[in-house]
């Protein structure tokens, strides 16, 4: 019997015509380094609300802003700079992934040119927070991560949850895509390692500026916003990194 598609849908709340336009995933993930990133990429920018990823397959449960209900998943672009930026309000399990990948794939791709997806991983000591490495799917992407000054990961590794199977789907539908992978706070929201992403890699690859005062000025704040997300990204991963861990021994786990 034919396992049936996952059920998603793309409601396009407005165009874009921009040209090479690069997206930029920004889902809860360890750190919170790419929701962080994200939000102040989307914001600074003025990025125009593009859409809402709906599915039943994403938690059952209802996000608001001042008020007014809004989608867990959206998407927001802009043709100058030629950005769009994936975000969602709660961390995504893994079985999500399904349904966001042929949304990604089917109703966005031919909007954008170029995916980059945003993995943290545990720093070992304050000083390695906010180092960055890359890595690519296509032999351009890499060649765009080194002119951009980015080191490449070394040796093996796995880019666990979500954001490693979105990826992987990029990978196996020639959709080229970059993982940039920064060491962040192994147990809070980290707007350090977020700030670092920005000004060491997104800003000389994407080609924009960003002003990340604010996430050295309002550090507490950002972590006391984020720390709901973040202690729910932290239990529903527990079990799921351990699993993974155990099918692949040896091997460094970004997410």
């Amino acid at each position: 019997m034919p396992r049936e598609s996952p059920s998603v849908t793309f409601d396009r709340v407005s165009e874009i015509n921009g040209d090479a336009t690069t997206l930029i995933e920004g889902l809860p993930g360890h750190g919170l380094v790419a929701a962080i990133t994200v939000d102040v990429i989307t914001r600074q920018l003025s990025l125009e609300h593009h859409g809402n990823i709906v599915s039943e397959d994403f938690p059952p449960v209802t996000s608001f802003k001042d008020g007014r209900v809004r989608d867990l998943v959206r998407v927001y672009a802009r043709d100058d700079p030629a950005v769009m930026t994936l975000q969602s309000d709660v961390a995504l399990p893994g079985q999500a992934f399904k349904a966001l990948s042929r949304c990604i794939l089917d109703d966005l791709a031919q909007e954008f040119e170029r995916a980059v997806f945003l993995a943290g991983a545990p720093a070992e000591s304050e000083d390695q927070i906010g180092n960055v490495v890359g890595v690519g799917t296509t032999a351009t992407i890499e060649s765009q991560l080194r002119d951009a000054g980015i080191q490449p990961a070394d040796g093996p590794g796995l880019i666990g949850g979500i954001t490693g199977a979105l990826v992987s789907k990029c990978h196996h539908a020639d959709v080229p895509a970059a993982v940039l992978v920064v060491k962040a706070n192994p147990y809070l929201p980290d707007p350090a390692a977020a700030r670092s992403v920005i000004e060491n890699a997104l800003e000389p690859l994407v080609d924009f500026d960003i002003d990340t005062t604010e996430l050295e000025e309002q550090a507490d704040q950002i972590r006391q916003q984020m720390e709901q997300i973040a202690q729910h990204y932290r239990q529903m991963t527990e079990a799921q990194q351990q699993q993974e861990l155990e099918e692949s021994p040896g091997l460094t786990m970004y997410q």
